[in-house]
């Protein structure tokens, strides 16, 4: 057996006849001391696999859970190129799992057989659609084990487990388990299901999460998505991100700030921070004035390259907020430092992350918007005035649950590309919906990102 990542050993000590790969050397001593008959190499996983001639008759192991805001440098460079060679091909986003798993697959004899925790992102995360595709061309059997209740609680990060047979075959299927709590077995448990790898392509986004829901709730979303009366977010509008300040402290400043420094209003922007600030509907003139007089810190210094500034905006820029300021990764590599690019006047703004409910307001004061929440510009109009009514619908909250992921503490995320998949479906397939069914999917779904544990 193999451990690609064996830490201090705990997989390890339970196989008698086993070889594990560590990179920390305090962890890797310790899985020396831990399981005396393993034979443990302490370096890099990914130079180790790319240069060795054993082969294994299984695998097991937790794989480091590293995005990709960390996992960088020649490791990551290796990593996507052995994986590369083996036929996964990954994007730079691609959390350090996924390779780990694709790189141990590939020094497996042929039957072999790999059993894995994993993060509950193999059912929703862009870069597991190309490991669930090489797993399932290489092996006979994949299954995937959906564990609501975590595996870890003193961890934010929700894991499931995934299990593959028969190296060197190919799978017609991927099974996958449903299950609330795991207890552990001498054998994986039964399917739940058996998921048809051309509906999981074409309906589903490569995505495993819509298999928590009962077949006729997903039957009915497969009928819209197939019904050409449906459209998605992206139809009629854009989605993007807001602006980046660099330093949100110092760009932002509260009206009593504003009125001591004496910035002239010309030089401000109202803006929304964050979601927390979202109106229930729309954002108003009134709603920027209750920010301002609850003094809160919502007027971006919106300064422009080449234009004429007042002594006041220069003695703020000089100061050593200003200096501390321009010192920032962001600020030191745009010119002037002190011009935040792309400032928009969106349409509508959309909340980011949400508990219960993706929050939709319109933009009716024209404030600006930073990056913690989505900017909304409309295209077609008159599809927009059509459609948006519905946001606050069973099926579209539903849509949002499907098409977004679960985060940390119960928080639903909508990257902008997964915001632009939103569903409004055709009017057919909405007479059909049962409120009561839709209700308990979404329901169902919350649960699973434990917001309403």
């Amino acid at each position: 057996m193999i451990d690609p990542s064996c830490g201090d050993g705990e997989f390890l000590a339970l196989h008698r006849n086993s070889v594990g790969i560590e990179q920390n050397p305090i962890s890797a001593h310790k899985a020396i001391e831990r399981a005396p008959g393993a034979l443990v190499h302490e370096g890099d996983f990914f130079t180790w696999a790319t240069e060795t001639h054993e082969r294994f008759e299984c695998a097991a192991g937790n794989p480091p859970f590293i995005r990709y805001q960390t996992f960088k440098g020649e490791t990551r460079k290796r990593a996507i190129a052995l994986c590369s060679d083996l036929g996964a091909h990954f994007t730079g986003l691609a959390s350090s799992w996924a390779p780990f798993l694709v790189a141990t697959a590939g020094l497996l004899k042929p039957g072999g057989r790999m059993a894995f925790v994993v993060p509950a992102e193999i059912g929703h995360a862009p870069y597991a659609a190309p490991l669930l595709e090489y797993l399932v061309a290489s092996f006979a059997k994949v299954q995937v084990i959906a564990v609501r209740k975590k595996l870890f609680p003193s961890l934010s990060e929700d894991c499931w487990l995934l299990y593959t047979d028969g190296f060197g075959g190919s799978a017609t299927a991927i099974d996958f388990t449903v299950i609330d709590q795991f207890a552990p077995a001498q054998i994986p448990p039964a399917p739940t299901l058996h998921i048809d790898l051309g509906e999981w392509r074409a309906v589903w986004n490569q995505r495993l999460r819509p298999y928590l829901l009962p077949a006729s709730v997903r039957q009915l979303y497969a009928q819209a998505v197939a019904d050409p009366y449906t459209h998605r977010l992206a139809d009629f509008a854009k989605v993007g991100i807001g602006y980046i300040t660099g330093d949100n402290s110092f760009f932002h400043l509260r009206p009593s700030e504003a009125r001591r420094l004496g910035i002239p209003d010309a030089y401000l922007q109202p803006a929304i921070r964050n979601g927390r600030a979202m109106p229930e509907h729309q954002i108003t003139k009134a709603t920027v004035e209750a920010w301002k007089r609850n003094d809160d810190p919502v007027l971006l210094l919106r300064l422009r390259q080449g234009q004429h500034l007042p002594k006041s905006i220069r003695d703020y820029l000089s100061s050593s907020a200003g200096r501390e300021a321009s010192q920032g990764y962001k600020c030191r590599n745009r010119a002037p430092w002190y011009a935040v690019p792309d400032v928009q006047i969106p349409d509508y703004v959309m909340s980011y992350m949400s508990g219960r409910q993706v929050n939709l307001v319109r933009n009716a004061a024209k404030v600006s918007c930073t990056n913690s929440v989505h900017s909304i510009r409309v295209k077609d109009a008159a599809l927009a005035k059509r459609l948006l009514p519905e946001w606050s619908s069973p099926f579209v909250r539903l849509s949002c649950e499907l098409e977004g992921h679960a985060l940390g503490g119960g928080m639903l995320k909508l990257e902008p590309r997964e915001a632009g998949r939103v569903m409004f479906p055709a009017a057919s397939v909405a007479a059909e919906a049962k409120a009561a069914d839709i209700e308990g999917a979404i329901s169902t779904l919350q649960r699973w990102r434990h917001y309403a544990d």
